[in-house]
């Protein structure tokens, strides 16, 4: 009895040493499937990162509305730094009017909103774009029946409000909602679908300029558009993207009392000339040249190249590839031909 006792004690102690094996290896399974479960949704998280400033699936027709830029209005202007892409461009006066496009956007106030000028035609047809607009000029009258401009035109449809409590001139006071917008899309039945690819390629991964070929430092940008008029971008490290100023005047939202910023800048020259006794410009912007492409504190020299008014403006790197921007807002400065600019 005691051989046989010991000999079941010693088997109960194997039994029990392999149920402690096999509990342990199991443990250590479970910690490696944990480990592999956690790269594995690290690599889901990195393959998810999406494009922010649009969204790039949405096939929605933007829509570009002129926004009023005159020294009267820096202080009450509204709704642009929710525009992906902001062009900027002179006209009479030596002033400059802005053309900001929208997507995919819900908003209480833009503006305000003032005249069309004929070139900035080109720039609405280039993104597939709604054209909103306060008035024209004749040459913007016409090219918009030879163009087949799909606009929304104020002084046929009441698609605006006035905000007279700002105390500035009545020309001055006309601020629209998207809501308006969409309203007015409706009552002309113009097509709120697009096939065309954006005007540029983001990138959701942050673009080392560093490493392009010609890449500068650039952490203020002055642009000169006339004898009285500049428009200048300081790069904000902490936060990636430039603040923007006019005549050195920082550039603030009414409503929120912030300054604008821009996540990229594209800046080239084009000719301009005078075309009536009023001073209005016409810009040969038909054609190629040399510009800037500027982002995260680098600027890096691109190319332009236009084919037609309704073709869209490509940009490409010297080495001939097209450009990619950082994901986030664009303004796309369109200087006068010898004007200076400075990148420091």
């Amino acid at each position: 009895m005691k051989i046989n006792f010991l000999k079941n004690k010693k088997i109960i102690k194997l039994f029990l040493s392999l149920i402690v094996i096999v509990f342990m290896l199991t443990i250590v399974g479970g910690c490696k499937n944990e480990e592999k479960n956690e790269d594995k949704i690290d690599d889901d998280k990195t393959e998810e990162k999406k494009v922010e400033i649009i969204d790039l699936d949405s096939d929605s027709r933007p829509y570009a509305v002129m926004i009023n830029n005159i020294y009267t209005v820096w202080g009450y202007q509204s709704g642009i730094q929710d525009a992906y892409i902001v062009y900027e461009i002179i006209v009479e006066g030596g002033y400059t009017r802005l053309m900001a496009l929208y997507k995919d956007k819900n908003l209480d106030r833009i503006g305000s909103v003032r005249s069309s000028r004929h070139y900035f035609l080109d720039y609405a047809l280039e993104n597939d774009a709604i054209y909103v607009h306060f008035g024209w000029s004749p040459q913007a009258q016409d090219d918009m029946k030879k163009l087949g401009v799909n606009n929304i035109n104020f002084m046929s449809y009441n698609g605006y409000t006035r905000d007279t409590s700002l105390g500035l001139a009545l020309e001055h006071t006309a601020f629209t909602t998207t809501d308006k917008i969409n309203n007015g899309i409706s009552y002309y039945k113009y097509r709120t679908t697009t096939s065309s690819k954006p005007l540029l390629d983001y990138s959701a991964e942050s673009i080392n300029l560093a490493n392009i070929e010609g890449s500068r430092v650039a952490n203020k940008v002055d642009i000169t558009y006339s004898n009285s008029r500049s428009t200048s971008f300081e790069y904000d490290s902490t936060n990636k993207v430039y603040k923007r100023f006019q005549n050195d005047k920082a550039h603030i939202d009414h409503e929120t009392k912030q300054q604008y910023t821009a996540k990229n800048i594209i800046t080239y020259q084009v000719k301009n000339t005078s075309i009536d006794s009023y001073g209005r410009q016409t810009l040969y912007n038909i054609g190629n040249g040399e510009g800037w492409y500027i982002s995260e504190g680098y600027a890096v020299p691109i190319t332009w190249e236009k084919e037609s008014r309704s073709s869209r403006t490509i940009y490409r790197y010297k080495d001939g590839t097209e450009i990619k921007v950082n994901d986030g807002n664009t303004h796309i400065e369109i200087q006068p031909l010898n004007q200076k600019i400075t990148i420091e």
